[in-house]
């Protein structure tokens, strides 16, 4: 706050840049003062600054006003600039003195803090120095300049689709096209006309060919999020791909070769669904040629405090707010709380708080993560038995059939592969349907 501080007694307050020290810190050695004072104050503010100096020598009155006065460096800095007469003369004591505004220094905290951000603790998007986050990004780069196929695995939340990003990036493909499908987002019956593409008439409502989806990442990459959610006939029509190099549109005979990476994630365990016979072996093992797996947030929890900063950088910038300081409880409470929604659910908690928050403090409100807390696990457990509840009722009027016209997996209206699977996960004893 007092630091540069130039004082001197002058008998014209003009000569304010008269002394050496003055004119090299202004850079203004072989400059009149009266043109010095011109030259490095800001035009906006160069006649505030006039009057302030006849207010002090006509008035003899003390005078403070902030100008901006361009510096050696050729930038515009604020400084407090103050004049004072002296007791017995005319002569009036000035000073220049430098002072950032609160504005600017919290925009150089900011960057300063996206600096950190990005050189120590950003790889790619992926924020965190921990080191379980660091062994991901160590498999990362180490993957990323091969054609190998990638199965990442993680919770949901965990940041899954920021590798799949990362790894295109650093690729020898990054200049073409990155293409992501949610496999759990689209129905079973359009899945592989999303991938493959289809013919005019190839069903009903196919009125001209479309392109699937590994055309449009032709020479680029692919990534198929939730594959564990891929029906039989598709995972065939992939594993094609993955052994072939070549596909097939949904209702065309002409073979289409595709120079494609193929990058999968999900968060269900690949090996039960094996052995529920919903998810085929020869499959998972195309596609387990690299795994890396992303640590759930409360394995990494060193990394919440430089994640929670670089969300409120984020929605603050969004909001036109400014956030100087972080609650130490809040953050004290963000480092506790066991994240079962992961980095999606903190990423949420933020941008709730900054919409909120009406002052440079930031705070997060006690209840909100006490209440999802509670409230996650309870909502998780009824939903598992209501759906216990159906599949038992459904195999009491099946007697015990799970296939079939009038099995249990017809009357609730899935296939049989995923009913055995749910019947298995959930630990439900068919047989005894069967004596009833």
């Amino acid at each position: 706050m007092n630091a540069n501080v130039i004082q001197q007694p002058q008998s014209d307050v003009m000569a304010s840049f008269g002394s050496l020290s003055a004119a090299k810190r202004f850079g203004l050695a072989d400059t009149s003062p009266t043109d010095a004072l011109t030259k490095v104050t800001h035009p906006q503010d160069l006649e505030k600054v006039m009057n302030a100096y006849q207010r002090a020598t006509t008035d003899g009155v003390a005078v403070e006003t902030e100008v901006r006065i361009r510096c050696e460096d050729g930038e515009y800095h604020w400084f407090l600039h103050q004049l004072q007469p002296l007791r017995g003369g005319a002569d009036s004591k000035h000073r220049w003195q430098f002072r950032e505004r609160a504005e600017d220094r919290a925009q150089k905290e900011n960057i300063a803090l996206r600096e950190e951000i990005d050189q120590a603790c950003m790889f790619e998007e992926i924020v965190g120095a921990s080191q379980p986050l660091r062994a991901v990004t160590a498999r990362i780069a180490r993957v990323a300049r091969t054609d190998s196929t990638v199965l990442i695995t993680g919770e949901t939340g965990t940041g899954k689709e920021l590798v799949a990003r990362a790894i295109h990036k650093r690729s020898n493909r990054s200049a073409r096209a990155f293409v992501s499908v949610n496999c759990a987002a689209i129905p079973r019956d359009l899945i592989a006309s999303e991938l493959f593409g289809h013919e005019k008439g190839a069903f009903t409502g196919a009125l001209q060919r479309r392109l699937g989806r590994f055309e449009q990442a032709e020479g680029g990459t692919i990534f198929l999020d939730e594959i564990g959610e891929l029906p039989a006939e598709t995972q065939v029509a992939l594993l094609r791909v993955l052994q072939e190099k070549e596909f097939q549109r949904v209702g065309s005979n002409e073979t289409i070769r595709t120079n494609v990476r193929v990058i999968v994630a999900t968060h269900r365990d690949l090996p039960a669904a094996i052995d529920a016979g919903t998810f085929r072996s020869d499959l998972y093992y195309r596609i387990n040629v690299f795994p890396i797996e992303m640590p759930a947030l409360r394995e990494r929890k060193e990394d919440i405090p430089l994640l929670v900063k670089y969300f409120i950088d984020r929605y603050s910038s969004k909001a036109g707010k400014s956030i100087r300081c972080i609650d130490r409880k809040s953050m004290e409470r963000l480092e506790n709380y066991p994240w079962p929604g992961n980095i999606r659910e903190l990423q949420n908690v933020i941008e709730r708080s900054i919409i909120v928050c009406d002052t440079e403090n930031f705070s997060v409100d006690e209840s909100w993560l006490s209440n999802e807390a509670r409230g996650v696990r309870p909502m998780a457990d009824e939903l598992v038995a209501q759906e216990k509840a159906m599949i038992e009722s459904a195999l009491a009027d099946a007697r015990g059939r799970v296939s079939g016209d009038s099995g249990a997996a017809a009357i609730l209206g899935m296939p049989a592969s995923t009913l055995d699977y749910k019947i298995k996960s959930l630990k439900i004893d068919k047989r005894r349907y069967q004596t009833a």
